[in-house]
């Protein structure tokens, strides 16, 4: 299962933010250093105990229909209470128990998401006035500063014994991401694959947000599209709420092998599909761009080179990146998408022998030497492949912190030269040589 989400939920001005940053950036949990993951505008992926989850903040909820704001933060909560694993009810020690306090409890009692009231503003714990949000009936209230961190260790222990562990899956299977925008065919062009194939071994409900992993066997490959359930339920979110789309995709990509990136062809590649491919692409997965609605795109018989090329021309990591052009409505090419996952997932876990690796080294070097920096001689002597899925190369010299960002992409080029590794990311690592 992918990454639990834990989200806050109260009424204005009762520290949520505050309690978010508290957690996400201050010593009581790490922001995780992972690729990737870094912290958006609503949500951050945090670590407390060894255990990650997705922290999202949420505006606060008010009764006042009028307020078109508040209706459409009335709207993001609940596709964050939908979303999450559980919820931390956020209330204000400081001003009391409000009303509003009851009607967001009700709310997310009636959602039968587990939750937990977080009293903030308690300096001192040993002040009993917060004793009175037990009236909420949700159980032990917890109380907290997030100001100066009282008690969030506290909090973060009961959050990580909530929230569901992962399962372990089979080192064999074959888990593939369908992401991308919404609105730009992803479930329909998953139940084409799925329903053409009739290969289907089974639905497995994965997590308490039932979340499906859709599996099917192909030439003898198991391969599991993970989440299937978080891309028909896309469908009724609205676009606006633009992270929780981004949220969806950074969970399917942290339990994914292999990224299938799905971009509308009337619309070409945007920033939007830009950035998700690099999460994807940093995070270390495997990555094809299929290009759905082929059919409705105006076209001849240069029109799918032509558009290869500008979309690498937007972000030159794409030019070794496999593109598919399909349509999920008449089922052009949708088959072929099986294939070309099978060829990256054989590409990434490829390995090469050292004394290959050396002799590619040698010849690079050879054409052209690392250049000197603050007058000192930079050598590489040796080179090694320490890992897969990403690869992932070695290099020794004896200034490996002097090497120049544009002789690493030589290497890199030079290295893909001559082993391909299609579809996926290739990574060096710049190691000093032992003396």
């Amino acid at each position: 299962m992918s990454t639990p989400v834990v989200a806050l939920v109260g009424r204005p001005n009762v520290g949520k933010s505050m309690l978010f940053n508290r957690i996400v950036g201050h010593d009581t949990a790490i922001v995780s250093e992972e690729a990737g993951t870094t912290r958006d505008r609503h949500f951050a992926r945090a670590e407390w105990q060894g255990r990650a989850f997705f922290l999202v903040d949420t505006g606060g909820i008010t009764d006042d229909a009028r307020a078109p704001m508040d209706s459409a933060i009335r709207r993001q909560v609940e596709v964050a209470i939908e979303e999450a694993d559980l919820l931390l009810m956020v209330v204000d020690a400081r001003a009391g128990l409000h009303p509003m306090d009851h009607r967001v409890a009700e709310i997310l009692r009636h959602s039968g998401k587990p939750f937990i009231v977080v009293v903030n503003k308690v300096d001192n714990p040993a002040d009993s006035s917060w004793y009175e949000f037990f009236e909420l009936g949700a159980g032990d209230p917890i109380p907290v500063s997030a100001m100066n961190g009282k008690q969030s260790g506290d909090l973060l222990d009961l959050v990580v014994a909530k929230i569901p562990e992962a399962a372990p899956e089979s080192p064999d299977t074959l888990r593939v991401a369908v992401i991308g925008r919404p609105n730009v065919g992803k479930s329909s062009f998953v139940n084409r694959l799925l329903g053409e194939e009739r290969l289907v071994v089974s639905e497995v409900a994965g997590t308490t947000r039932d979340a499906i992993d859709s599996t099917m066997r192909y030439h003898g490959r198991e391969i599991v599209f993970v989440d299937t359930a978080g891309l028909r339920r896309q469908s009724r979110v609205e676009e606006g709420i633009e992270f929780y789309s981004a949220l969806r995709s950074r969970r399917a990509i942290e339990r994914a092998d292999i990224c299938c990136l799905l971009i509308d062809a009337t619309e070409k590649l945007n920033n939007q599909d830009l950035k998700i491919a690099a999460l994807a692409w940093e995070a270390g997965r495997g990555l094809i761009v299929i290009v759905n609605k082929w059919d409705l795109f105006e076209k001849d018989d240069k029109s799918a080179p032509h558009f290869e090329k500008e979309c690498r021309e937007k972000a030159p990591f794409l030019g070794f990146v496999p593109f598919l052009f399909t349509s999920a409505l008449t089922g052009q090419r949708v088959n072929r998408v099986l294939d070309v996952i099978v060829e990256v997932a054989a590409e990434r876990l490829k390995r090469i022998s050292t004394s290959e690796v050396n002799d590619r080294l040698e010849l690079l070097v050879g054409r052209l030497q690392p250049p000197q920096a603050s007058g000192r001689d930079v050598r590489l002597m040796y080179a090694t492949q320490v890992d897969v899925a990403p690869p992932t190369f070695a290099v020794f010299g004896n200034h490996p912190d002097l090497v120049a960002e544009h002789y690493v992409r030589y290497l890199h080029n030079g290295f893909r030269e001559a082993w391909g590794f299609r579809g996926n990311p290739v990574r060096i690592l710049l190691r000093r040589k032992a003396a």
